[in-house]
């Protein structure tokens, strides 16, 4: 069964090359053109990826995309000609998994749509590395044994573990887990992590799961 894709996109010609190409890249596409009617739409039908302009009628792709988080994971490719937006909509407030910029060439985006959709696949949730997380008790279970989180290391956990591969700055993990906007440094999520990945290295010797990435942040993935 093919993936399918909603494509959300006001602009009927770009839309149509849009479907095209990813049609014959094997997926099932269905087409919106009105902001307004995208979550309604999304709450009765099953899709795999949503392709979702940033500047639409009825309702601004910002919007949808945050509500779109309250109530599910599906990835969100963002489409945009508004460079300054970027930082945010991958950040947390909204967390969309991609991005891609006009103008564009169709190859990109099913290039970029193949990608996620791999990434998702790939790591299909935190269990396939064998963890699985309690969110209403706090709890991690890594192969069967607790790693007897604090509270700070269970919500960076959950935080990286539920889009696996994707990379997260420091600045990003203090908004995620401190939501009274306290001042704390890099140094911090720093000695967390350090704390985290000790407890997940008792339990699973050799199994790395939150990565470094130089310069940049942390990534959760398998090894």
């Amino acid at each position: 069964m093919s993936d399918r894709i909603l494509i959300v996109e006001d602009e009927p010609k770009l839309a149509g090359l849009q479907r095209d190409y990813l049609e014959q890249a094997g997926y099932s596409c269905h087409l919106l053109d009105n902001g307004l009617e995208v979550v309604d739409w999304l709450k009765l039908h099953e899709v795999d990826l949503v392709l979702l302009d940033l500047m639409l009628p009825g309702r601004d792709g910002l919007e949808i995309c945050k509500e779109i988080r309250s109530f599910s994971r599906l990835p969100i490719i963002m489409v945009t000609s508004r460079v300054e937006e970027i930082d945010r909509l991958l950040g947390l407030e909204l967390g969309a998994d991609d991005y891609i910029c006009k103008p564009f060439s169709p190859r990109e985006v099913v290039a970029r749509v193949k990608a996620v959709l791999r990434r998702t696949k790939d790591h299909d949730d935190h269990a396939a590395a064998g963890l699985q997380l309690d969110q209403g008790g706090y709890r991690a279970i890594l192969n069967g044994t607790d790693l007897l989180l604090t509270a700070v290391e269970f919500s960076l956990l959950r935080i990286l573990a539920e889009h696996p591969g994707r990379i997260y700055s420091r600045s990003q993990l203090m908004d995620a887990i401190y939501a009274d906007h306290r001042v704390v440094t890099d140094r911090t999520i720093d000695s967390h992590i350090k704390k985290l990945r000790k407890k997940i290295s008792a339990v699973a010797r050799d199994e790395e799961l939150i990565h470094s990435v130089y310069g940049v942040g942390y990534k959760f993935e398998s090894n």
